[in-house]
Parts: C-alpha cells; structure tokens; sequence
C-alpha cells in the first residue's frame, strides 16, 4: 500500500481544493489558537465543505478541553483527530474516531515511552522543536521512528519534496505529513510544491 499523504494547516477554501486535486488522501485544520496556520470553527467548516469524504478531515488540537475538540468535530466533520500538546493519556480514549497522538523525538527512549503511556491509532513523529507544538519544519533522525509500528506511523517535520521519498524509503511509514514544506507562506500552499510533495511520496 502506498504511504498516504496529509497536508496539514489548510486555511483557505481555495488551499483545500488545491490540495485535494494534487492528491492529498488528509488535510489538517489547525485549531492551536497561537499557530500560524489557526482557522476558526467557521472557517474549518468552510474549508471541510470542499473536502470529499475519501479524504481525511483531521483536526489538530494543543491542550483543548474535550467539550473543544467535541464541538469541532462534529460541526467539521473531522475523521479523526490529532493532539499536539501536553494532553493526559486518558484524553486519547473514548473518542469515535481514530485519535493521532504527536510525539516530540528526542531519542528512542522518549518515543518508546510515549508509546507504552500514551495508547492511540497514530503516532505522528516530529522534531523536537525546542519544545514547541509543530509547525516548527524541524527534521531529526528518522531511524528513531523504530519503535512505532510501521501501520501507525506518520513521519513529519522538516519534509519537502526534495526529501519525502527518502524518508518514505527509510520508515515505510503509515503516511508523512507536511506543512511548511509546501508553502509560499505560512498558511498559503504552493501549488508546484505539493504537487511534487504527493507525487515523490507516493511515488517513493
């Protein structure tokens, strides 16, 4: 099976029509108030009206309370959910739908803990960032994703379309993630960039 693609921070209707016609199989909606990429709840229901059902609305959450992320997946119509911060292990369960947990990679001891502590479908690997949640473009050495379960790995940070068919060869990964790669500016998508990045991905 081809790894999947998502391009996460959409924050325009015009960008989700974008993405998907370049091949994007999941979008994520940011809805970190201090992002770069934020949208609102009226605009996430926006952009997920021009999302088609076959691809995955994912909505992106630091720290929000449970009736927060609630709210917004229902109103979005999110396929599934990704938290980015601090959370407790018991805010990954309970949900129905599939939860993405973000994990920081340090080393291989940090990442082996946050999987026996923290239970979920995904675990998104990225770059530690100086502590902070995403959106940083920070690579790391992805041969510290060995621990993760190859079906529930999502490689992110730092890629581009110079470097996601590398990566895809060296984790086999569920899928990769994207957002400052394939952008002119934050939270505005450059259609050649993620046109390649989809391409090279899958490709890879």
């Amino acid at each position: 099976m081809a790894t999947l693609v998502k391009i996460c921070g959409i924050t325009t209707p015009e960008d989700a029509r974008m993405v998907v016609a370049a091949g994007a199989d999941m979008i994520g909606l940011n809805f970190y108030h201090r992002s770069k990429r934020f949208v609102d709840l009226a605009a996430a229901v926006e952009i997920s009206e021009q999302i088609p059902d076959d691809v995955w609305r994912v909505g992106v959450f630091v720290n929000s309370d449970r009736m927060e992320v609630e709210e917004a997946r229902l109103a979005a119509r999110l396929h599934a959910i990704q938290f980015h911060g601090d959370e407790p292990a018991e805010m990954f369960l309970g949900w129905p739908c599939p939860v993405i947990r973000a994990i920081r990679v340090y080393d291989e001891a940090n990442v082996a803990v946050a999987l026996d502590s923290e239970k979920s479908d995904y675990y998104l690997c990225e770059g530690g960032a100086n502590g902070e949640f995403g959106g940083a473009g920070v690579g790391f050495d992805w041969n510290l994703t060995r621990p993760v379960p190859r079906g529930q790995l999502i490689v992110a940070g730092g890629l581009n379309p110079g470097n996601v068919a590398q990566a895809v060869r060296a984790t086999r990964p569920f899928a990769v993630d994207v957002a400052s790669g394939v952008e002119s500016s934050p939270g505005c998508k450059d259609q050649k960039a993620t046109l390649e990045f989809v391409q090279n991905a899958k490709s890879a």
